[in-house]
């Protein structure tokens, strides 16, 4: 853990967040290429991304306000206390979708093209953030006397480092689904992202050790959250299953029509 700063006031949660930040968008610009995918959609989801990034940290941290309101209103609401993914997560596709939807006809762009990248971009800069996590001693697992225990300078006792165990999964869930979509152009992985990290959260918040705030009954916030990204990740499957095969009839349709004016 490097909870010190680097030089100057730089700290490795910071940087890894910078990297994180940078895998994202490099990941948008290489795959995006190789795709075929308009860069004019490209420069769109950057400068969208960026915007959505920014409020998406603002997110993060008004939704742990509440949770911690909730759990006890006596300390009053504060923005400074802590953040937290699924919230900055909520956020930002939120500020992103309305950008899109407000300028997508004038820009003349289409998400669906570029929505199983997105996934991608996500992960490698959650995963990283993960890890800045770990060297920060923020997002820790519960008391351990097993070998995979660690000692965090905050805390009197060894936890599993459940930062490490997310940034692996992030990691790994990055590689299949960019081997998806290089090798097979896989169109669903926004789907696959939104249930296979939704389950995984889930459950590894049952080894967090850190204060989780309130919010539903005996789950914590992030697994009422981490259940709604299952469900919508389900229905957005069979609706973009649907699409793809409008959009297709629609294909054969023009073909058919064009192959008869040619015969004709």
């Amino acid at each position: 853990m490097l909870p010190d700063p680097i030089f100057l006031n730089v700290h490795m949660y910071g940087i890894m967040i910078a990297l994180g930040v940078l895998g994202a968008f490099g990941t948008l610009y290489l795959f995006g290429k190789k795709l075929g995918i308009d860069v004019k959609l490209l420069d769109f989801a950057f400068y969208n991304g960026v915007a959505s990034i920014g409020v998406g940290f603002l997110s993060a941290a008004l939704f742990q306000g509440v949770y911690e309101y909730i759990e006890d209103p006596q300390k009053g609401f504060s923005l400074g206390r802590g953040i937290t993914f699924i919230g900055g997560l909520i956020g930002g596709v939120v500020l992103f979708l309305l950008v899109y939807f407000a300028l997508r006809k004038k820009l003349d762009i289409k998400l669906t093209n570029i929505l199983s990248l997105i996934p991608c971009c996500i992960t490698i800069a959650h995963g990283l953030g993960r890890i800045g996590c770990f060297f920060a001693g923020c997002c820790y697992g519960k008391e351990t006397d097993s070998f995979l225990g660690v000692k965090f300078p905050t805390l009197a006792v060894k936890v599993l480092p459940t930062q490490l165990f997310e940034a692996i999964f992030l990691l790994l869930l990055y590689v299949i689904m960019s081997y998806l979509l290089l090798k097979y152009r896989f169109r669903h992985n926004f789907s696959l992202y939104l249930i296979c990290y939704g389950i995984f959260r889930f459950f590894i918040e049952y080894l967090r050790g850190d204060d989780r705030g309130e919010l539903v009954g005996i789950i914590s916030p992030s697994q009422f959250w981490s259940l709604l990204m299952v469900v919508i990740g389900i229905v957005l499957y069979f609706a973009l299953r649907e699409f793809y095969k409008r959009e297709a009839m629609k294909v054969d349709n023009k073909e058919d029509i064009e192959q008869t004016v040619s015969e004709e």
